[in-house]
Order: structure tokens, then sequence, then C-alpha cells
């Protein structure tokens, strides 16, 4: 009988639910401290995951979401970038 393969799970910093990883937009930090979106999935470093609407990402804003999960500050054009990513969707 063959097994059943798990999926990741990775929670979302704005609305804090769990959701495949796949559905999520990661947002990573290099090990060089550079803050990038991560569309691939598959980058090093330190990751935090969103769902991708603008009202988790308006959440994770408020709560400083990113900040905390990253454990860094994330430049402004790294913000914009990932808004105008969840425009398109």
């Amino acid at each position: 009988m063959a097994r059943k393969r798990k999926t990741p799970q990775r929670l979302c910093l704005g609305c804090r639910t769990l959701k495949n990883k796949r559905e999520l937009l990661r947002v990573v930090r290099t090990p060089q401290g550079e803050i990038e979106l991560d569309t691939s999935g598959k980058k090093s470093g330190r990751g935090a995951y969103i769902c991708p609407n603008i009202t988790c990402w308006q959440e994770a804003l408020k709560n400083k979401g990113f900040e905390k999960s990253l454990r860094t500050s994330i430049p402004v054009d790294i913000m914009r970038l990932i808004k105008e990513k969840l425009g398109e969707e």
C-alpha cells in the first residue's frame, strides 16, 4: 500500500491560519541579509509566508509580522513589490 505524502503547512502572517505552502507567498531573508520575494519557494534563508490577498498583507503590516518573523526591518521597496504582486492576483 502506497504511503500518502504530507503536504507542507505554513502559517500566514496576516490571518494566522495554516495553509499549504504552495498557496502562500514567501518573503525570504537571505544569508547575506537581503530581503527578497521568493517566487520559487526554494531560496535559502529565513522565510515568512503570507496569503496572496491584500487584507492579510495589511494585517501583517499592522502587527509587524514581517519584522518579527524575519528578525529585521523590511525595506519600503520590498513592501511595495509584495503589494504589487498581490494586486496582480
